[in-house]
């Protein structure tokens, strides 16, 4: 027996996969949420090994939701909106569903997601959420601060720093720490608001006050808050055409 979630906005919609699972008897629903903080809960609390989940839905996306969970399940995307990461999800998702969907292709993704094994399932999701974007999504960042979930609107973000396998987010408040990688973030987030000074660091060029000269060919950004940022011999380059020095 498999446990199963069901994570949509949509009432009918989530009647809908549960009357299809009706003739899936070794898929259990051990429960189904209306929006992305629900889900995490509800994740976090059974340990799916699989979960239907929409894409679009309020609070926060399926992606957002998805990349605050450490140990992601297997995942069957339900979506009206074919526009958004379709390549991505061919090349990662287990499977996904173009709403309106009847129930031979719900069929064909569960029996999709029965004849692969966890362990690739769980990496196949990891790497989805590397790869794909969601159009406009990169107008914040949602974080988890222990027990809740932040949203950091992109413009709050004062720098980045690489620390291991994850990233620091800095703001006024402190920093919050998302396990994402450096060149993801440098692509993510706006070009004309934000140059990877130096392998380690993101900067928002909005809060430079000064570029000062440091050892050799390096320099040091001087941010708002009184904060030095590293800025290598090719960072600086990139500063300097964003910021027409």
């Amino acid at each position: 027996m498999s446990k199963v979630i069901i994570i949509d906005d949509e009432f009918l919609a989530r009647s809908m996969v549960k009357e299809y699972l009706k003739k899936h008897p070794q898929l259990e629903v051990v429960a189904e949420c209306g929006d992305g903080f629900e889900g995490l809960k509800a994740i976090q609390e059974h340990e799916p090994d699989l979960i239907f989940l929409d894409i679009q839905m309020p609070k926060i996306s399926g992606f957002e939701m998805l990349e605050l969970v450490e140990n992601p399940p297997a995942v069957i995307f339900a979506t009206a909106f074919d526009e958004y990461a379709i390549k991505a999800f061919e090349a990662h998702a287990i499977d996904y569903l173009l709403k309106p969907f009847d129930q031979e292709r719900f069929d064909k993704a569960v029996a999709k997601f029965s004849a692969q094994n966890r362990p690739a399932a769980v990496e196949n999701t990891k790497e989805l959420l590397n790869d794909a974007q969601l159009p406009g999504s990169n107008n914040r960042i949602v974080v988890k601060n222990g027990s809740k979930i932040k949203i950091i609107p992109v413009q709050e973000v004062l720098y980045l720093e690489a620390a291991d396998d994850f990233v620091k987010i800095f703001t006024k408040e402190g920093y919050y720490l998302k396990n994402k990688t450096m060149s993801f973030f440098e692509s993510f987030l706006p070009a004309d608001m934000f140059v990877r000074s130096h392998r380690s660091f993101i900067v928002n060029i909005q809060e430079i006050t000064r570029i000062d000269p440091y050892e050799k060919d390096g320099h040091v950004a001087i941010l708002k808050n009184g904060a030095k940022i590293n800025v290598s011999r090719n960072g600086y380059g990139k500063l300097k055409g964003v910021l027409g020095l």
